[in-house]
């Protein structure tokens, strides 16, 4: 026997529409959408509150007609009928500004109100071919929905903030504070996108925006969310977009280039870098230039083009020389020699030269023991363990790894934990060696407790 959906009552009640107008108003809406085969009567809508769930796309559909009826949005799952389209729709990159408004809205809720189902959601390897062409391509979208002014000081309010989250997701690791900072966009800075701004505030809100929802995308990524961080990603790209940034555009084509490359998909994660660095003017960031070098670096490395990828790490060695923090934003602060010389230790590790990953990774491990960055710390003492093994040493390895445990305790982030894992796959060769033992045992207690 079905449940009545409750919660479909009751925004009926609050909305003062009857049965029969929401039916009109549904049969109205579908017929828009050129489908006037969808046409429900007060009866059918009698049947939905009797806990009828309806076909798709009716959710979605009667999701519509409240949010317009309200003039705030209303979802599948504040209706009582299910999920939704929220993870699906935050892969497209929408033209459209108001529906991106309202597709970042609603990856922000399910986050937070739904965070175990949104993070079983996929992580498409094939999905930023569109994004980053349409990014590429400069498309413009559609002015904001009249509404309350947003004013300069309230995007100064999200920018201070951004610092503090991103301080968080670099010396504690991305699963820590990252449910507060969905949170917090939800609840503060997603509805500003709704309201009514400016030319030049609406520019400098975006730019806000999309460097937190990155930052969402990125924190999720480090804890494992891949699906999640997938989807945050190209919104974040879509905001970007609209700020008119075209640094803050290519540093998120990076971080998407890197997740690509580390699950699996080193052909896209170039092609993405590679986007990036064409839509990046040489004199806009020499920061994330050298980052998106780096990530190419490492993408060629997996391909097996060792001269290519050599090339690449020169070239982000290069530019490099020409950054200035100063003139940097924000958001490059991560990109810096610990982050740099850690990715083109990995990069020289993939690619057997286990001399040169030794030299990157020792520089980076010195530059995140001044900064005290455990994270950045433990992911190139991973990588020095690993050049020690392509030598045979094992000892030298075990020492390392030692320091990764110990580094890895420090913070919460499963690139840590995949780290971890990594080594001892690469230790299982050296046989039954007591090292071998030792670490496996440390390490698989570390694991369990993560």
């Amino acid at each position: 026997m079905r449940s009545p959906n409750e919660q479909l009552a009751e925004v009926l009640a609050r909305s003062g529409l009857s049965r029969g107008e929401l039916a009109r108003r549904v049969r109205a809406a579908a017929a828009l959408r050129r489908q006037p085969h969808i046409a429900p009567d007060s009866t059918g809508v009698r049947r939905w509150l009797q806990g009828e769930t309806p076909r798709r796309p009716l959710p979605e559909i009667l999701a519509d007609v409240f949010s317009e009826h309200f003039g705030y949005r209303v979802t599948t799952y504040d209706l009582g009928l299910g999920e939704g389209t929220a993870a699906d729709g935050a892969l497209v990159y929408n033209a459209s500004y108001a529906a991106t408004v309202e597709t970042v809205a609603d990856l922000g809720r399910a986050d937070v109100d739904r965070r175990k189902l949104l993070a079983a959601a996929p992580f498409i390897a094939v999905a930023g071919v569109g994004p980053s062409r349409d990014w590429l391509l400069n498309t413009l979208g559609q002015e904001p929905e009249t509404g309350p002014r947003v004013r300069a000081e309230d995007v100064t309010a999200v920018r201070n903030m951004f610092t503090t989250f991103q301080r968080m997701d670099i010396f504690q690791g991305g699963g820590s504070g990252r449910l507060v900072l969905a949170e917090y966009m939800t609840q503060h800075v997603y509805p500003l996108l709704r309201r009514t701004h400016t030319k030049d505030v609406r520019r400098a809100l975006c730019q806000a925006a999309a460097e937190q929802t990155y930052l969402l995308g990125w924190m999720a990524y480090d804890n494992g969310e891949n699906g999640t961080a997938q989807r945050y990603l190209i919104q974040s790209l879509r905001l970007a977009e609209e700020s008119g940034d075209v640094a803050l555009g290519a540093h998120v084509l990076a971080g998407m280039a890197d997740q690509a490359t580390l699950l699996g998909n080193p052909a896209e994660g170039r092609r993405l870098a590679q986007a990036g660095r064409h839509g990046l003017a040489k004199s806009t960031s020499p920061a994330c230039l050298a980052d998106l070098w780096c990530l190419e670096g490492r993408a060629l490395a997996l391909l097996g083009e060792k001269k290519a990828a050599a090339r690449a790490v020169a070239a982000s060695e290069k530019e490099y020389e020409r950054v200035r923090l100063t003139e940097e934003p924000d958001w490059a602060a991560f990109i810096d020699p610990a982050y740099l010389h850690g990715e083109h230790a990995n990069t020289f590790r993939d690619l057997g030269d286990a001399a040169t990953a030794e030299e990157h990774a020792r520089r980076s491990i010195d530059f995140a023991k001044r900064q005290e960055r455990a994270r950045r710390g433990a992911m190139s003492q991973a990588a020095l363990a690993v050049s020690h093994l392509q030598r045979r040493d094992l000892d030298s390895a075990h020492s390392a790894g030692l320091r990764t445990l110990s580094l890895s305790r420090k913070v919460k982030s499963s690139r840590c934990v995949e780290a971890v894992q990594d080594l001892q796959r690469r230790m299982r060769p050296f046989g039954t060696h007591r090292l071998v033992a030792d670490f496996d045992e440390r390490a698989r207690e570390f694991v369990a407790a993560a």
